[in-house]
């Protein structure tokens, strides 16, 4: 059954088309993974429509005919070739690598597209490591959608951007209810809630159905809005799964399946062997704002600013941005979190190669140095390890906090 069909959309720049070329050029294969609608097979079809044949595999005679004669099915589509939705087929993998193989040194000979992370299905990491890039595609960053695809984090820049038009409360609310989907942003009038709705239908029958931990897939809804609620929280999977009448297990089956399809991502807690009663439990944070808002039911900005979700939903919004802009330069983000046993946290810790940078998040637009208390104490522990902090506000106030804390809107993030 057909849910829904994507109108034509304006196609929008993304950031990860120069590491996509780059990735062609130097690996015999590329994985490219990342949610449903996500822009993954727009992308790869501008990029390649002169150079590569195009296959999609999730219709049923398409993926029985791959299932069914692998070696045939490859001689019928031979390589420069662009596999799309590459999961519903696994038993291609084999004989991909077996097609690689024999010709090891030319590069962009297969390009596989998945709405499941496909390195995780165990026959693409025995049949493709070493052969294939793999990089990941999520819903628009701000910087696509404002056009600044190359602008670096704060801690990278030279320059500020001290001066930069900051959104009112209401646009910056507005645009975090519709997310980063391209086809919502690129069409401003599109009812968000009903492609939400249809969105999350399509999500459950086509990706969530073909993996094997999911049975009914009602209790599978409840469960994502359960999960909705708790985004940017310590994750307790026994309290979740109690409060939904599941077994531990399942919940935890289902959080796996969530992740593999890129609608959540799992942020662990950052700890050294420093001493202290630390919190071992990770957080979860939705990969699309907009998807969060639709599933706890906030349709009204004003409402979703005011509301008991507003500084999750911030918070996710800031993990998003960060997270994308690494992703978008082929980076594998390193974000992490900081929570003593007593209550002292830091919201993000990002880690690269000359120290950690640790990251704070409220949603008082009137930044205090009281908010960079936690930072003060992380620096102690770490020391010179602990690069400056940065305080992301919904405000327009750029301004120091102590010695080695900035606050920062969140335009300029």
């Amino acid at each position: 059954m057909q849910y829904y069909t994507p109108m034509e959309v304006p196609f929008i720049e993304r950031s990860l088309e120069p590491v996509v070329r780059r990735a062609l050029k130097e690996f015999p294969a590329l994985i490219l993974s990342g949610p449903r609608q996500a822009g993954k097979t727009t992308l790869l079809r501008r990029l390649l429509s002169s150079t590569h044949d195009y296959v999609s595999l999730e219709p049923p005679d398409v993926r029985a005919a791959a299932t069914r004669d692998p070696r045939g099915f490859l001689d019928m589509h031979p390589s420069p070739v662009l596999f799309d939705e590459a999961q519903y087929a696994p038993e291609l993998f084999p004989y991909i690598k077996e097609r690689i193989d024999a010709n090891r040194s030319k590069s962009g000979q297969f390009v596989l597209t998945g709405s499941q992370n496909l390195m995780l299905v165990a026959r693409v990491t025995e049949s493709l490591a070493g052969r294939a890039a793999i990089l990941h595609l999520l819903p628009l960053s701000r910087r696509e959608i404002s056009g600044e695809h190359q602008l670096p984090l704060p801690w990278e820049r030279r320059k500020s951007l001290a001066g930069q038009s900051v959104p009112s409360p209401r646009k910056l609310w507005k645009s975090l209810l519709r997310g980063g989907y391209p086809e919502i942003v690129a069409n401003p009038a599109r009812d968000a809630g009903l492609w939400f709705s249809a969105y999350v239908q399509t999500y459950l029958e086509r990706d969530v159905r073909a993996l094997r931990q999911v049975g009914d897939l009602t209790e599978y809804q409840a469960f994502l809005r359960a999960l909705a609620s708790r985004s940017a929280q310590v994750l307790n999977l026994s309290n979740l799964a109690g409060d939904l009448g599941v077994a531990v297990n399942t919940a935890k089956a289902w959080l796996s399946v969530m992740e593999a399809t890129h609608q959540i991502a799992i942020v662990r807690p950052y700890y050294e062997n420093h001493g202290k009663r630390m919190v071992r439990r990770p957080k979860v944070y939705f990969t699309d704002v907009g998807l969060l808002c639709h599933l706890v039911g906030l349709k009204d900005p004003a409402h979703a600013a005011a509301g008991p979700m507003a500084g999750a939903i911030f918070e996710t919004a800031v993990y998003s941005e960060i997270s994308r802009a690494l992703l978008n330069r082929g980076e594998e983000p390193r974000i992490y979190f900081w929570r003593t046993a007593a209550g002292s946290e830091v919201d993000f810790i990002v880690e690269h190669e000359t120290g950690i940078v640790p990251i704070e998040v409220k949603l008082s637009a009137t930044p205090r140095v009281e908010m960079v208390r936690p930072m003060e104490k992380l620096r102690a522990l770490l020391g010179e390890r602990v690069h400056r902090g940065w305080l992301v506000h919904p405000g327009d106030s750029r301004l120091p906090l102590g010695p080695s804390a900035i606050a920062l809107p969140f335009a300029e993030l």
